[in-house]
C-alpha cells in the first residue's frame, strides 16, 4: 500500500535530522587587506594588496603559539570570468614568494588571467612571514662553503667543521622556530590560507622546491586541489641529501650545453673552439684559482670551488650563458664583470640560507654519520669531477636536532589533475628525479619533458610543447591524454615571452 506524500515527507524530515551531519569547514581569520611591504624580489604591482595570516606554529597543538604569515593577492580584472585562486611558490625552499603575482601578472596568458586572482605567501620562516636566522651576516655564509664543495683533494674535514658550527649558530638563534619550518607545515599554511580566502579548492603553479610542496599539499589536502602545475620536480622519496645527490651527474649532464655553446663563441670568449676544449679550460681555471685566487672589486676573492658554484648558478637558464662566461674570461685574466648585492629591507641578512637550512633540516634525510659523506664523495668526484663530489657532501642538517615529526609520504590517491613539466638536463632538478616525482603521484599526474636544459619546462623564453600543455590545463582543465616528449619550438621567442619569475632563483 502506497504511502500518503505528507507523511513520507515527514519521515524524511526526521531522518535528516537523526543522520550524522557533516562537519562544516571552519572559517578562517578574516583578512585585512592593505598594502604590501617592499618586495625582495625586485618585482612590485600596485594592484597587488597584502595581509596577515595567523597559522599554528605546530600544528599538533592549534590552540597555541601562533606566527604571523604574509599573504598577497592580485585580484583578477575579470570577475565574470573568475574560476578561483591560483597560488605560487618560489622554490628553493627559502624563496621570498610574496610580490611572485606581481611577476606572474606580466607572465600568464589572458585566458589564465582572466580566471583566477593570483594568489601567494612568504612560506613560515622566509621574508615577512617569522623569519628566522643564523645570526650571520651572508659574507659568513660563503656560497663555497654553505654548498659543500670538498678541497682539491676530496676532504671533507673543512666542510664538517663549517657544518657543525652553521648548524650551532642556526640553532642558538633560531632553534624555537626550526624544527617547525617544514614542508608538511608550509602545505599546512597553505590550506589555511585557502579557507581565508573562501576557497573550496585552490590551483597551484610551481617548480624545483615548490614541486615538492605542492605534492605535499596535494597528499594532504587531495580534496582541495584543483588545477595543480608543477615543474623542475624532485623526487619525494629523495628529499634531501639523495636529491642533491643527483646534481653531481646532472651537471655532467648539462655542462655540455654550456661547453657547445661557449665552443661555438671561441671567437669571442676565447675559452675553447671545442666542447672538448672548453672543459678541459674549465679544470685549468679550477686548478689556477685553487693555487691563487682573484680578487673581485665586490665579491672578493674567487678560489677554485667558488668558480665551481658560479658556472653552476649560472647554467639555471641559456640566458646566463653570457654572464657565466663574463666569469671565465675574469678567471682567465679578464675585466671583473658586475657583482653587485641587493640590500634586504627589514629581514635579517642570511634569511634566504637561514630559511633554506630549516626546511632542509625540517624535513630531514641526511645521514648523521660523518663518514658516510667522506665515502660518498669519494666515489662522486672520480665519476662526475665537475663538482668534485659537492652533490653528496655533508650539510648542517647532519647536526641539528631535526624534525618534529617524520615526512609526509607523497601518493597518488587523489583525482588525477596534476601535470609536471620537466626538461630533459636540468642539473638543478634531474630527470631522474622527476621520473621518481612521476611515479609517486601515479595516475593523478601526466608528464611532459622538454629537450632542454634549463632549470624548469614552463617558460615562455623557449616556447614549447610544455608551456602550451601548462597554459591549456591552468584555462581549461584538460590534461594530455599520454606523458609527452618534445623538442623545443625551432621559432624562436618574441620579445615579450619572458623567461618564467622562478626559473632564475635558487
Amino acid at each position: 500500500m502506497r504511502r500518503p506524500l505528507s507523511m513520507m515527507l515527514v519521515v524524511a524530515a526526521v531522518l535528516a535530522v537523526l543522520a550524522p551531519q557533516a562537519t562544516a569547514e571552519p572559517r578562517g581569520p578574516d583578512l585585512t587587506w592593505g598594502k604590501c611591504p617592499p618586495s625582495l624580489i625586485g618585482i612590485d604591482d600596485p594592484r597587488l594588496l597584502c595581509a596577515t595570516l595567523p597559522v599554528p606554529l605546530d600544528y599538533r597543538d592549534p590552540k597555541g603559539h601562533t606566527i604571523d604569515i604574509q599573504v598577497s593577492k592580485l585580484e583578477t580584472a575579470k570577475p565574470d570570468k573568475r574560476r578561483g585562486v591560483l597560488l605560487h611558490n618560489a622554490g628553493g625552499p627559502g624563496g621570498p614568494s610574496l610580490h611572485l603575482p606581481a611577476a606572474y601578472a606580466g607572465f600568464y596568458p589572458q585566458e589564465v588571467l582572466d580566471q583566477y586572482d593570483l594568489v601567494s605567501f612568504d612560506p613560515r620562516g622566509v621574508g615577512y612571514s617569522a623569519p628566522v636566522t643564523c645570526g650571520r651576516t651572508p659574507q659568513a655564509i660563503p656560497s663555497d662553503r654553505y654548498f659543500p664543495f670538498p678541497t682539491a683533494d676530496g676532504s671533507i674535514t673543512r666542510n664538517v667543521e663549517f657544518a657543525q658550527e652553521l648548524a650551532r649558530d642556526c640553532v642558538r638563534h633560531s632553534g624555537d622556530l626550526m624544527p617547525f619550518i617544514t614542508t608538511a607545515n608550509t602545505a599546512r599554511d597553505m590550506d589555511r590560507l585557502r579557507i581565508a580566502l573562501g576557497e573550496k579548492k585552490i590551483s597551484y603553479n610551481s617548480g624545483s622546491y615548490g614541486s615538492y610542496l605542492g605534492a605535499v599539499y596535494a597528499t594532504l589536502f587531495a580534496d582541495k586541489t584543483d588545477r595543480f602545475v608543477m615543474g623542475a620536480n624532485v623526487d619525494p622519496n629523495r628529499v634531501w641529501h639523495k636529491q642533491w645527490a643527483l646534481w653531481d651527474h646532472g651537471f655532467e649532464l648539462r655542462f655540455a650545453d654550456v661547453a657547445t655553446w661557449l665552443a661555438e663563441r671561441n671567437a669571442t670568449y676565447g675559452l675553447g673552439a671545442t666542447p672538448d676544449a672548453v672543459r678541459a679550460k674549465y679544470f685549468e681555471l679550477v686548478a689556477k684559482l685553487d693555487a691563487k685566487p682573484v680578487t673581485h672589486p665586490q665579491a672578493g676573492p674567487i678560489n677554485g670551488n667558488l668558480f665551481r658554484f658560479i658556472v653552476f648558478a649560472l647554467s639555471y637558464h641559456t640566458v646566463q650563458f653570457p654572464q657565466q662566461a663574463q666569469w671565465w674570461v675574469f678567471a682567465d685574466g679578464g675585466t671583473p664583470p658586475s657583482a653587485a648585492a641587493t640590500a634586504v629591507p627589514e629581514v635579517p641578512a642570511d634569511n634566504p640560507r637561514a630559511s633554506q637550512l630549516a626546511v632542509l633540516c625540517g624535513d630531514g634525510g641526511f645521514p648523521r654519520d660523518i663518514q658516510h659523506y667522506q665515502r660518498e664523495v669519494n666515489v662522486h668526484r672520480k665519476l662526475f669531477p665537475l663538482l668534485n663530489g659537492m652533490g653528496t657532501n655533508i650539510w648542517p642538517c647532519a647536526f641539528t636536532p631535526g624534525s618534529a615529526e617524520p615526512p609526509v609520504k607523497v601518493t597518488g590517491k587523489g583525482p588525477a589533475n596534476i601535470l609536471l613539466v620537466q626538461t630533459l638536463r636540468d642539473h638543478v632538478t634531474p630527470y631522474i628525479g622527476a621520473l621518481g616525482m612521476r611515479y609517486a603521484l601515479g595516475q593523478r599526474s601526466k608528464m611532459v619533458t622538454v629537450n632542454t636544459g634549463n632549470h624548469g619546462a614552463y617558460d615562455r623564453s623557449t616556447p614549447s610543447c610544455a608551456t602550451r600543455a601548462a597554459d591549456q590545463f591552468l584555462a581549461t582543465g584538460v590534461l594530455p591524454a599520454r606523458d609527452m616528449f618534445c623538442e623545443p619550438d625551432s621559432v624562436p621567442p618574441t620579445a615579450t615571452d619572458k623567461v618564467n619569475p622562478l626559473l632564475l632563483n635558487w
